[in-house]
């Protein structure tokens, strides 16, 4: 049995126009893809462990997530696959405002999401440039088949970078190669750059 859901395929192409990277065609459906099983989490057990470069661990529950300041935002999404969603709205809270001042001198982090699957991105896309833990889609509960009860959301990345069910983010100063960046897929992401494998 394959660990890949269905949807890692192609569509046709349509009229997005400058918002629309190379190689990437519009869906107006939300695919769902995978590595696994989805896990099932209920939020009363739902956290985000954010581990520093001391390796001390900042907790966060669902009622902390709750309690921060959140937003309403509208972001286009890519996925690597290929396909890209236009003006999708999201409610969460940006990385920024959960870090704080845990960031001290890292420049990388890994993130961990229950179900296993890992990404790494550089510090700064999380705290200089817009980034979300998302709970909330299109006005409603986050769905677990997208990564709720809560996601990781980086817009500029491929989509694989914006890890579903997150429970984790590790400080690091050096790179840590996640779950795909780990089977040849680029380190970084760009899809204005269609940097989707290692060399691209």
């Amino acid at each position: 049995m394959s660990v890949i859901s269905r949807g890692f395929g192609g569509g046709h192409r349509n009229g997005g126009g400058a918002r629309i990277p190379p190689g990437q065609y519009e869906t107006r459906d939300f695919p769902v893809l995978s590595t696994g099983p989805t896990p099932q989490v209920d939020r009363s057990k739902w956290a985000l462990n954010v581990t520093d470069l001391e390796g001390a661990v900042t907790r966060w529950t669902w009622p902390d997530l709750m309690r921060a300041p959140s937003e309403k935002f509208t972001v286009d999404i890519h996925c690597v696959t290929k396909w890209s969603m236009l003006k999708t709205t999201w409610r969460g809270v940006r990385v920024s405002a959960l870090l704080g001042d845990l960031a001290g001198e890292a420049e990388y982090a890994l993130v961990r999401c229950y179900g296993g699957y890992t990404t790494n991105l550089p510090l700064s896309d999380l705290v200089d440039r817009d980034a979300w833990i998302a709970y909330e889609y299109e006005g409603d509960n986050l769905k677990a088949p997208h990564g709720g009860p809560a996601r990781l959301l980086v817009p500029h990345l491929y989509l694989w970078k914006s890890a579903k069910w997150i429970n984790g983010i590790e400080l690091h100063v050096d790179d840590q190669p996640g779950f795909w960046e780990a089977l040849g897929y680029h380190g970084y992401g760009d899809p204005w750059l269609e940097q989707r494998y290692a060399g691209d």
